[in-house]
């Protein structure tokens, strides 16, 4: 099995390594430290990020995005990260929706919407499922309790559809100007089968952005509330069929999902270990802080721990694309789920163990080693990482 990459894979790449070195690592903890969540955001980064072609990676040529495959967008996803996790989320976080309309939208949605998406370098996309009351059972619906998950209704008046309701922590949701959303449409059946998908403008009226969230790690990805309050949607908004929310999605082979916060994740163990790794060379404690046994204990664990990472994110990409060039046996395999519950664990071991070898220095006076840290807690909370679990686990039986 061969997973060298190619001269566009890596062209991506170092073009990635370098945008993240010149561009995101001089601001980085500059705007981590801004007390304000709304005003953490750069929209000058995003611009010259989107000019490089971040922001449209995924989008199919024939749109005239960049049609880069999962091993490119891991790469690049990884590459970002390594200067700013919340940084790259940003830019990724449209990769998943935009090939979304490319793929499962109809004519009229891709002329109306991904259209002004590719000519506009501050057109962010966001998805609103979560809510106040209904996250995890989005994702795997209890069987006895048809009341539960998503709660914001949609309710149709002739060529309009009005949405009432509020959803929470919605990625890019201060700055996206589409959002994704997933309502109620039969409150009579379970979630799976009676919610509806529709796109929303920022200028839909009825619809307003809520209060953006103060958060430890991911300060610059801004997480926000959307309200809907008698919000009027356009029957020609709605995402494939009434009641079809879950299938939404069925027809697009080239979804990023899960890996994404997998390749992320590695991006900041490579930075934690290249970190670590510069501190023991350089930091003395009657002899450099690298000859003693302990550290280079830690330092192997690190480094252990990143490079089976990095062949799981890897392998997943590559089964993902062999899946969207037509490989039937690699379309329903649970690796991008179980990559990023395997990303949990390794990404915060591997961010605690580069504050231990930092000492008191990690714990108090090193604002990278920190920030670090916070972005690695971020895993717990993403994406429900037990359920995704418990949802692998039933496809494996399967």
């Amino acid at each position: 099995m061969n997973f060298s990459l190619n001269e566009e894979q890596r062209g991506w790449q170092m073009e990635a390594r370098k945008f993240a070195e010149e561009e995101i690592r001089p601001i980085s903890l500059g705007r981590d430290e801004i007390s304000d969540p709304r005003a953490t955001f750069d929209w000058e980064l995003i611009k010259k990020g989107s000019r490089v072609g971040f922001r449209t990676l995924a989008v199919s040529r024939k749109w005239g995005g960049h049609g880069a495959d999962l091993v490119t967008q891991a790469l690049v996803m990884t590459e970002l990260a390594r200067a700013d996790s919340a940084i790259s989320k940003t830019f990724s976080q449209n990769w998943k929706w935009s090939q979304l309309i490319a793929a499962s939208c109809t004519e009229d949605q891709q002329e109306r919407f991904l259209k002004p998406f590719l000519a506009d370098d501050t057109y962010l996309l966001g998805s609103g499922s979560t809510e106040p009351n209904a996250g995890s059972d989005n994702r795997l619906p209890p069987k006895d309790d048809i009341k539960a998950g998503v709660q914001v209704r949609a309710e149709r008046q002739g060529d309009e559809w009005i949405l009432n309701g509020e959803k929470c922590f919605i990625a890019n949701g201060s700055v996206a100007k589409l959002f994704f959303v997933r309502t109620r449409t039969n409150p009579n059946v379970g979630v799976k089968d009676g919610s509806t998908l529709f796109l929303v403008s920022k200028d839909t009226p009825g619809f307003r952005i809520g209060k953006v969230f103060n958060k430890r790690g991911w300060r610059f990805y801004q997480n926000a509330e959307l309200i809907f309050e008698n919000a009027r949607v356009p029957h020609a908004n709605l995402v494939g069929q009434v009641n079809g929310a879950a299938k939404a999605r069925e027809s697009d082979l080239s979804e990023f999902g899960d890996l994404e916060l997998a390749a992320n994740a590695l991006g900041i163990c490579d930075a934690s270990v290249e970190m670590a790794m510069q501190y023991a060379r350089t930091r003395r404690n009657g002899k450099p802080l690298g000859e003693y046994q302990l550290v280079q204990l830690k330092l192997s664990e690190m480094h252990m721990l990143t490079e089976a990472l990095r062949s799981f994110v890897m392998r997943t990409a590559w089964e993902r694309d062999q899946a969207v060039r037509g490989d039937k046996g690699l379309r329903d395999s649970p690796n991008a789920g179980l990559v990023m519950n395997y990303s949990q664990p390794v990404v915060q071991r591997v961010t605690g163990l580069n504050m231990e070898i930092h000492g008191p220095e990690g714990a108090m006076m090193n604002g990278g080693v920190d920030k670090l840290v916070r972005d690695a807690m971020i895993w717990t909370h993403l994406a429900g990482d037990s359920v995704q679990r418990m949802r692998s686990l039933r496809h494996l039986l399967h």
